[in-house]
């Protein structure tokens, strides 16, 4: 009974945030993006590994949410901009990748129960535009120590993405996702 309840939940996940998550104002979207980031990249931004992101953008999209940020280091901050709001952004810059997944492998990722090389090959994370990049985007994600975030946020992450992988992984959601991907 729990396994099911967990696994309509996963399931459903996206479409339970939705509404409530574009019923935040982007300006409380974004800073709570960019007060996570800052948390879970303080040692990279420390020590300045944000330099190839200079003046690039990356584009994250939640695709089943219809989130999306554009991401970028500028005078040694990083700098979280939607383009569809933000006036003061320039609407003719591009991003130069681009990264989006749906909600639950995003999180999967996150809290590395799923490697992103293996969802990329399973077409359920997409990354798009600039090869280099992306990949230094992708190692820069990979190297994040999550024993240095602070602790509520390494539990918060490790139970999410504990509960999403129980949920995907139960039998019922396991042959609904190779039917999707099937057809």
């Amino acid at each position: 009974m729990i396994n099911k309840i967990r696994t309509k939940l996963v399931q459903n996940a996206a479409s339970i945030l939705r509404s409530p998550v574009q019923l935040l104002p982007k300006t409380v979207q974004k800073r709570a993006l960019l007060e996570a980031l800052k948390n879970v990249f303080k040692e990279a931004l420390e020590d300045g590994d944000f330099e190839f992101l200079e003046d690039k953008w990356l584009k994250v999209s939640i695709k089943d949410m219809g989130l999306s940020w554009c991401i970028s280091y500028q005078n040694e901050q990083l700098v979280v901009v939607d383009k569809d709001v933000d006036k003061d952004v320039d609407k003719d810059v591009d991003e130069d990748v681009s990264f989006s997944g749906n909600l639950n492998d995003l999180v999967l990722i996150a809290g590395r129960k799923e490697d992103p090389d293996t969802l990329f090959f399973q077409r359920r994370l997409s990354i798009e535009g600039d090869t280099e990049l992306g990949l230094e985007v992708k190692n820069l994600m990979d190297s994040v120590d999550l024993d240095l975030l602070p602790t509520p946020m390494k539990t918060l992450l490790n139970q999410l993405a504990d509960f999403v992988q129980k949920g995907v992984q139960s039998p019922d959601t396991q042959s609904e996702v190779m039917n999707a991907y099937s057809n």
